[in-house]
């Protein structure tokens, strides 16, 4: 008898490997189970062409209206994929950037530390979760580039049209490249408040970095608002719980945390979460073991594969080759979807069973059955066997019938 879901999830679909194990850890780890239920939305990068990416769009407000979605990694296009995808009608922005920009919010990722596998960064003992601002930055911002001597200004108009200020930004002699980014007041204050509720929940220590010293009005705001708000309505609980809320620029702050022991979040602008994020997860053993779950200040949660499509397998499945490919991220970003929707549902069987699920997937890792990216960092001594991506899978399943 398979487990009953009351209610769907959004269920975004993507791109090259990924989109093949996607396939891949619903037929094997899933579907023999659970009754899925899901809304379902294609973000393969042909399909939101065809759909002038309104695709995407509606996909996050389905994640809004559910309330939990879980999400395979997409192709951002860049100029190398535009001549590779030679239909697109134009260089689509990030899907992800698109959908967190709908949803606001936080994205928490942290590693998912194994027993057999020694972190890079020889002093770290605990994991360091990334506090990833999931609005703003570059990921909506506007671009141009102008192929001869210029000079830009900034118009910021009011709701009504009024000029509220003009800003001389730059004259330059030669063709240049632009961009403007932005960030709202609501949405740093939604960022600060999900991470000082983090911490406090988890009882770790929050550090927060940005750059005030050389972007003094835009990182400087961030700073402003986290201190407001610690200073308000978190710094006697924080005492309380014996925690600690520090504040200092990225450069130190990267400094400190290749020194630190771990264990405690780091908080991180939307870019700076993107790129530190990918380091921690490396550093802990692959790109493919970490989670990534966004929460949104409403109340909504979005689990993703926080790697990317994984295209250079891709291309060697496409000429017929079985891959040992990592799935391990895409595992866990169902099971945290599941997991989610039995809590929010009262649906207790389905939430154990993504928590047997994501068991059995370490446990099999540490038996000494794994893909080739972690075969190559096991401690020595274990006894390794590297498998393919579906034998991977195969081997999970068998465990999670014993």
């Amino acid at each position: 008898m398979k487990i009953k879901m009351q209610n769907p999830i959004a269920e975004m679909d993507g791109d090259e490997m990924t989109r093949v194990i996607w396939r891949m850890v619903k037929a094997t780890l899933l579907e023999p189970y659970v009754g899925l239920n899901t809304e379902y939305f294609d973000l393969g990068l042909t399909h939101r062409n065809d759909t002038d990416d309104q695709v995407t769009v509606q996909s996050a407000e389905a994640a809004k209206r559910l309330r939990v979605a879980v999400k395979c990694a997409t192709i951002t296009p860049n100029r190398q994929r535009m001549e590779e995808f030679p239909e697109l009608k134009q260089m689509w922005k990030s899907a992800n950037g698109t959908i967190r920009a709908i949803l606001d919010g936080t994205v928490f990722r942290a590693p998912i530390v194994l027993r057999c596998v020694k972190p890079s960064v020889r002093t770290w003992e605990a994991p360091i979760t990334i506090a990833r601002h999931a609005y703003g930055d570059v990921y909506s911002g506007v671009e141009c580039y102008v192929g001869e001597k210029n000079t830009a200004e900034l118009v910021i108009k009011s709701e009504t049209g009024d000029v509220l200020q003009t800003i001389q930004t730059q004259t330059v002699d030669s063709p240049a490249v632009w961009r403007i980014m932005h960030n709202k007041d609501s949405s740093i204050e939604a960022f600060a408040r999900s991470c000082f509720g983090y911490a406090a929940a988890t009882k770790q220590d929050l550090w927060f970095s940005t750059k005030d010293t050389i972007s003094k009005i835009y990182d400087g705001r961030f700073k402003d608002i986290f201190a407001q708000i610690y200073e308000s309505d978190f710094k006697a609980e924080f005492a309380r719980l014996g925690i600690e809320y520090f504040y200092t620029l990225i450069d130190d702050a990267v400094a400190r945390v290749m020194r630190s022991r771990g264990g405690f979040i780091w908080a991180l602008k939307n870019y700076d979460g993107d790129v530190m994020s990918d380091m921690v997860s490396t550093a802990f053993g692959s790109l493919a073991m970490m989670t990534s779950v966004l929460v949104s200040p409403d109340g909504n949660f979005l689990y993703e594969a926080a790697h990317g499509t994984v295209t250079r397998h891709y291309y060697r499945y496409l000429q017929g080759e079985e891959t040992s490919t990592n799935a391990v991220a895409t595992i866990f970003a169902w099971t945290g979807a599941l997991a989610k929707r039995g809590e929010l549902d009262g649906n207790a069987e389905l939430t154990a069973f993504a928590k047997s699920v994501e068991k059995a997937t370490l446990d099999t890792i540490e038996s000494g059955t794994m893909t080739r990216d972690l075969a190559g960092i096991a401690e020595p001594g274990l006894a390794v066997k590297t498998v393919a991506t579906q034998e991977f899978l195969n081997a999970v399943k068998a465990r999670l019938e014993i």
